[in-house]
């Protein structure tokens, strides 16, 4: 007999579960609160979506679950596959940023994307019913009942994949983890992850726009991490690459008792040694000769912070001046007060612990015939992609398992 598997959210995660779900042979519904799906994929990379990342990561993502779990999750479906299904199932031809190491469509449209899945879960015989949201879910029999604002709906197997909190312009409002809970699940505490950091007040709002490449390290009582990558300063704060990927430990830092964490900036790949002998060698002014590895108005300023007069040259700069500086150029100590939450946030930090899911099938421990996957997860990776390659790996995943463990029911 044909079973019925109901995909609740259609995120990344929710449209590879319903193609997934359909690949095996179950009769799909994907529901989705939107008027169309994927929002999240539409505004990922600038517009652009980054699909893929070129190399698997299992080691940077973030997860209070057992790493094993986060290892075992992202290999069940490796990214060559992940690759070839998008190119050759999808039609959607991906290219290599080789600077960035990151999988593009080759349209550079993320709408490519988000429509080649939707065209894709059509096409394969699942019945998607847009602005369908569901307002509850509870165990009825040997399967599922589902409550919408167009009545109740009966499932064999239940896939969610809601998301988290991140963007809630997007139609993340937390309903999938709400059900979980109600269910009896562990559920580690959520928070924002790869989001901007704020600083009030702005000290450098007058340096915004200005973006360069960095190293980063933030500290605190309980965790560190480190990235290199793009920094931009904004009117706000700071941003870019770099930044959101060490977010989660500022955010977290500020849980009552965690002590808060110290963010430090090396602006260029000049180590203290390095800029000594430079500032040494200079001839002109000093601001002329930080200026040769930094920005004109990042340099000006970190001098102007070091107590440096603008007039003054390489040859006059006292030691109490230089080693200021020296501070400033390697290991800069970010005045950061603060993030921008979900309202921007990449990705939702926390969720229900993966412990809590058969490795598998992502099948629930505590409610059988329940899938959960994607976003809702307690895990999350760098900004390149890494994300989606989660999303994609884990949707896939359970979707066949819904529509198998399904066929097998009864």
């Amino acid at each position: 007999m044909i079973r019925h598997v109901v995909v609740v959210g259609a995120g990344a995660a929710g449209f590879m579960a319903a193609i997934a779900a359909r690949e095996a042979g179950a009769r799909v519904t994907l529901l989705e609160s939107t008027a169309d799906g994927g929002r999240k994929i539409l505004i990922s990379g600038g517009g652009r979506c980054n699909v893929l990342p070129s190399e698997a990561a299992p080691g940077r993502f973030v997860s209070d679950s057992p790493r094993t779990l986060v290892r075992a999750l992202l290999g069940g479906w490796p990214l060559r596959e992940q690759r070839r299904f998008f190119e050759q199932d999808a039609g959607v031809p991906l290219a290599l940023e080789a600077e960035s190491g990151k999988l593009f469509p080759a349209s550079n449209r993320a709408q490519d994307v988000r429509d080649a899945l939707s065209l894709l879960a059509r096409t394969r015989g699942a019945e998607l019913r847009f602005r369908s949201p569901v307002t509850g879910l509870r165990p009825e029999g040997d399967g599922w009942t589902l409550e919408t604002p167009a009545g109740l709906i009966a499932a064999d197997r239940v896939v969610l994949a809601t998301g988290g909190l991140s963007v809630p312009a997007t139609g993340s409002n937390g309903a999938g983890l709400g059900f979980a809970r109600a269910l009896g699940h562990v559920i580690h505490p959520t928070y924002a992850a790869l989001t901007p950091l704020r600083a009030v007040p702005a000290v450098h709002g007058h340096l915004a726009g200005v973006s360069l490449e960095v190293a980063l390290e933030a500290v605190s009582a309980r965790e560190r991490a480190r990235a290199r990558g793009g920094f931009l300063f904004t009117h706000r704060g700071y941003s870019g690459p770099a930044v959101l990927d060490v977010s989660h430990v500022a955010v977290r830092s500020l849980w009552p008792e965690a002590g808060r964490a110290s963010v430090r900036v090396s602006w260029t790949t000049l180590d203290r040694a390095e800029w000594t002998g430079r500032l040494a060698a200079g001839r002109g002014l000093v601001t002329t000769a930080v200026a040769t590895g930094l920005p004109q108005r990042l340099a000006e300023a970190l001098v102007h912070e070091a107590g440096i007069e603008p007039a003054r040259s390489c040859a006059q700069l006292r030691r109490d001046q230089r080693e200021r500086l020296l501070d400033r150029l390697t290991a800069y100590e970010l005045p950061w007060t603060g993030d921008e939450g979900y309202r921007t946030a990449e990705v939702t930090g926390g969720g229900v612990a993966l412990d809590e899911v058969h490795r598998a099938t992502l099948e629930s421990k505590r409610a059988a015939g329940l899938h959960v996957c994607g976003e809702l997860l307690d895990a999350f990776g760098p900004i390149g992609g890494h994300n989606f390659n989660w999303a994609w790996s884990t949707g896939r995943m359970a979707g066949l398992a819904a529509a198998r463990t399904a066929s097998r029911a009864k």
